[in-house]
């Protein structure tokens, strides 16, 4: 991963605006998938972006259900596990009539009223050893590859799944114990990390499950276990990284992100560590949001490892005002200033896919990169280049 060593760097968190017939499970044929991966490359270009990707259009942008075509050992099955989980979180409980509201509406997870519906979602159980099939994943490294053009594949990054997060939606009916389980997804998913890292790209571990099942599962647990609950998923995480080089990992870290009041997250504070502890050279998290921003003061007693960088979020998409490059710029000049600027890259605070308004979303990534000038000519005095 480059650094931002005569400027502040962009980037963001993977999924982007996409043209309707691109979203889906069955996706678009190739011939169009081809051009609508190329024209995404191009408008990151085009807005300022350093460090791009396909916009997740190679994966129907779903950061989970596209795992449904790349992993076997799983059975369909209507286990009603994704509702349970959502309305047992403390969150849900307070304010359970804005959620009744925002699902009906359809808002929840989305600004576009453009996801593909579902009216009867698929729920899937593991009910043998956890395989990995390698044709999508071979698929979309060769889409991405003759997207870049002139762009350096050290420049551009591929999202996967971190194990704990498929865990979370997909239960176990085969492995022993909830360790082996997700050893074994570990193991599988492994194969997908080593392969976008031998293609050249930047491998970017998506983990929004992690820290939002504290309000699920976590406040009864107390924070000592939730903590060692997570740390043998990181465990296992790390086992997946072990032949990636470190490099070539980010690890995205967030609350879910939907549009709901999160007024039930786990503070950064306390699991501040557990991310430190992954095998990634770049950690992304939620920083611009107004139940977040207020924790880039962790890192005035938080010592960022050495080697490693931040890519806080520092535009978001849980509103649809547009950030001043003024106040993107503030932002990454307080992270620069605690952690050192060459260890600063701007990213977003999560996927801005269908979360905003594909107008609102560009023009996000705009403020980005112009905040992120000015951040540049005050930390380096001189105009960015």
């Amino acid at each position: 991963m480059r650094r931002s060593a005569d400027r502040i760097l962009t980037t963001h968190v993977g999924a982007l605006p996409a043209p309707e017939d691109v979203w889906g499970e069955a996706g678009a044929g190739e011939a169009r998938l081809r051009e609508a991966v190329a024209e995404v490359v191009r408008q990151q270009r085009a807005v300022g972006v350093d460090l791009v990707n396909e916009g997740e259009y190679t994966k129907g942008g779903n950061w989970l259900t596209f795992v449904n075509a790349r992993l076997g050992g799983y059975a369909p099955r209507e286990t009603g596990g994704g509702a349970r989980l959502l309305t047992q979180s403390e969150d849900w409980k307070e304010f359970s009539d804005y959620y009744e509201r925002a699902l009906a509406k359809g808002t929840l997870f989305e600004d576009t009223g453009a996801a593909p519906r579902q009216e009867r979602p698929i729920d899937f159980v593991c009910t043998g050893p956890v395989t990995y099939r390698p044709e999508p994943l071979q698929r979309e490294l060769k889409v991405f590859a003759e997207a870049l053009g002139e762009v350096p594949r050290s420049d551009a990054f591929l999202t996967s799944t971190a194990p704990s997060s498929i865990e979370t939606s997909r239960p176990n009916d085969f492995y022993g114990s909830e360790e082996e389980y997700v050893f074994a997804l570990a193991e599988a998913l492994g194969q997908e990390y080593e392969a976008i890292a031998r293609a050249g790209f930047n491998v970017q571990v998506d983990d929004a499950w992690l820290p939002a099942l504290w309000d699920r599962i976590g406040v009864g647990m107390g924070l000592k276990a939730y903590k060692a609950y997570c740390m043998v998923r990181v465990e296992a995480l790390n086992h997946a990284l072990r032949n990636v080089p470190e490099d070539q990992v980010r690890y995205h870290l967030c609350w879910g992100s939907w549009h709901g009041p999160h007024a039930h997250d786990i503070p950064l504070a306390d699991i501040v560590d557990v991310m430190l502890s992954v095998k990634a050279q770049t950690y992304l998290f939620e920083a611009a949001n107004v139940r977040h921003e207020h924790e880039v003061a962790i890192w005035e007693r938080v010592k960022l490892p050495e080697g490693k960088i931040l890519a806080p979020g520092v535009v978001t998409h849980s509103t649809t005002l547009i950030e001043h490059p003024e106040l993107v710029s503030t932002r990454i000049q307080r992270f620069a200033r605690l952690v050192g600027r060459e260890n600063v890259i701007a990213s977003t605070d999560c996927g801005l896919g269908l979360r905003c308004h594909p107008q609102v979303a560009w023009a996000k990534l705009k403020a980005l990169r112009q905040g992120a000038d000015l951040a540049s000519q005050a930390l380096w005095g001189k105009k960015a280049a």
